[in-house]
């Protein structure tokens, strides 16, 4: 029988604390993207008091997931993070500038 999945009590805190104790882990999908995406790391780590849950994935495939919103000097971006609650970590699996064709002016919700 599979162990039940950890969801954390307050998302977004849980997230933000992860961040800002360096309780994450870079995945290799985000690491091979920081360069064509235009999120880089630093981005991440200093938007941290900016960011929002827009979407959430309780179920994603490995780990209980969510689409946060950040922002920067320069704009807007997204960033998917995997929450190990367990494991009192979070995961960066990808972060991306989000397209206006695909997103409301704000980036906070789906065309």
């Amino acid at each position: 029988m599979a162990e039940p999945r950890l969801l954390p009590s307050d998302p977004l805190d849980f997230v933000k604390r992860c961040v800002r104790s360096g309780s994450l882990l870079w995945t290799h999908h985000v690491n091979m993207r920081f360069g064509v995406r235009r999120v880089t790391r630093d981005m991440i780590l200093g938007a941290v008091d900016t960011f929002e849950i827009i979407e959430h994935y309780p179920d994603d495939k490995y780990l209980p997931s969510y689409l946060v919103r950040g922002e920067h000097p320069d704009g807007v971006f997204h960033v998917l993070f995997a929450t190990d609650v367990a494991g009192d970590n979070v995961r960066v699996v990808t972060a991306y500038l989000p397209d206006v064709a695909k997103w409301d002016a704000e980036f906070r919700q789906r065309r």
